[in-house]
């Protein structure tokens, strides 16, 4: 990714020149080249609260899974690189480029803090935005918000990333996986009444999660779940679960986990000869690293969730913005894919931080970076479906709280019915 994933370059000269007038002696002191290292590695909060005067970059960190499990979500990070090369060619903001130093800790917490102390201490980044994974982000969101660096726009759906009383440097932006397991019951029990559910779903927060949110949602119905099991995100074979979970008698099977493994067990089911109503999580409904790889036609019926239009949908194929992401892949990421939902949904969150930034005039400050992230008043993604709009505010750090139902064709994500709402009606407020 060249320089965005690499080190980014400093000014020495302008940092030992400042450090220079404030010494204010009276002789000339010739700064040899190891002092002038050393000054390079002082962290940005020792230095100012906003960017350096003498330094117009706005640098950015995000720490990501370029290699692992999870890299299929490495895409995420990619696009964000791409959006934010696409902002500086149209001349930056407000006449500073930006500076994405996007780092890989391959799902690892003790690497993301590792990495994240670089980015903050050594390449002086102003604030983290994007870094993906519940696990890696709560490593180090105590350190973050200590050192008062803006951890903006958490990929992940913990309720973790909305709680502005005790961390008031971080915020979230997807909708929360609890009030996605919510959506998934209130839809079973509308569509499907009386059929027993099955649940696959990963061994982490992430699958904790929108299990729990699918049995709160159910409610007194709750013990319609005749079967669960959890799978470790290292794990590459389930055949033994879903012959377990297919044996229960269920109807419907809900899958929750990451899109490599969400594409075998799609597959699987169908090798099995088994056709429950097939019910997949957000964050793996990816017809270019799910769907295309456990075959279209063996995801023909899946339903999953959305908040973002879906570049291979007949639909939009003469929506402007679709048409303006078309030729953002086609320039400035050729070797993305257009269909691969990570990719849209990298693009919408570097399109948030945008907003934000142009929001913030010409103070850069940390403190006005977070004020600005918590004064988004109806704010649309070019690429976010109809309906679902950005707000926060000091008490809400929860910009996105809408979705809506979709279920795959064979060709492209279908909506059913309306945005919904009323699942994110019942939050945890902070503590």
């Amino acid at each position: 990714m060249g320089d965005k994933v690499g080190s980014l370059g400093r000014n020495v000269g302008n940092i030992a020149d400042v450090m220079a007038m404030l010494m204010q002696t009276r002789t000339q002191i010739a700064l040899s080249l190891s002092v002038a290292a050393l000054l390079v590695a002082v962290p940005l909060r020792a230095q100012q609260a906003s960017q350096p005067a003498a330094d117009n970059d706005i640098r950015i960190g995000n720490v990501m899974p370029y290699t692992g499990p999870l890299a299929a979500f490495g895409t995420i990070g990619r696009a964000e690189a791409a959006y934010f090369d696409m902002v500086n060619a149209r001349g930056g903001i407000n006449g500073r480029k930006i500076r994405f130093v996007s780092v890989d800790d391959s799902s690892n917490p003790k690497a993301a803090m590792e990495q994240t102390r670089d980015l903050v201490e050594k390449q002086n980044v102003l604030l983290m935005f994007g870094s993906f994974g519940t696990p890696s982000n709560l490593a180090v969101r105590n350190y973050l918000n200590e050192k008062n660096v803006p951890q903006l726009f958490v990929a992940s759906g913990d309720e973790e990333w909305a709680r502005p009383k005790t961390y008031p440097w971080t915020m979230g932006w997807q909708p929360s996986f609890r009030a996605e397991g919510r959506i998934y019951a209130n839809y079973i029990q509308v569509a499907y009444p009386d059929r027993k559910i099955a649940v696959l779903w990963q061994n982490d927060q992430f699958g904790r999660d929108l299990f729990r949110g699918l049995q709160e949602g159910l409610g007194d119905t709750a013990g319609r779940i005749v079967a669960d099991l959890a799978f470790d995100a290292s794990e590459t074979r389930i055949e033994k679960q879903l012959g377990i979970l297919k044996d229960s008698g269920a109807e419907i099977l809900v899958f929750d986990g990451a899109p490599a493994i969400a594409a075998r067990a799609i597959r699987v089911v169908a090798a099995m000869d088994w056709h429950p109503v097939f019910i997949l999580d957000n964050a793996s409904a990816s017809i270019a690293t799910a769907l295309q790889p456990a075959g279209l036609q063996n995801s023909l019926g899946v339903i999953s969730t959305s908040f973002l239009k879906d570049a291979g949908d007949a639909s939009w194929r003469d929506d402007p913005h679709i048409k303006a992401w078309s030729d953002f892949m086609d320039q400035y990421f050729p070797d993305g894919g257009k269909d691969d939902i990570n990719a849209m949904f990298g693009y919408a969150a570097a399109d948030t931080l945008h907003q934000v930034l142009r929001q913030c005039g010409d103070d850069f400050s940390r403190e006005n970076i977070m004020r600005q992230a918590a004064s988004l008043k109806n704010y649309q993604s070019p690429i976010a479906l109809p309906g679902i709009v950005i707000n926060t505010g000091p008490k809400d750090f929860r910009p996105i709280k809408q979705m809506r139902l979709v279920q795959f064709d064979g060709n492209a994500w279908q909506p059913i019915g309306d945005v919904i709402e009323s699942a994110f009606t019942a939050v945890r407020e902070d503590n």
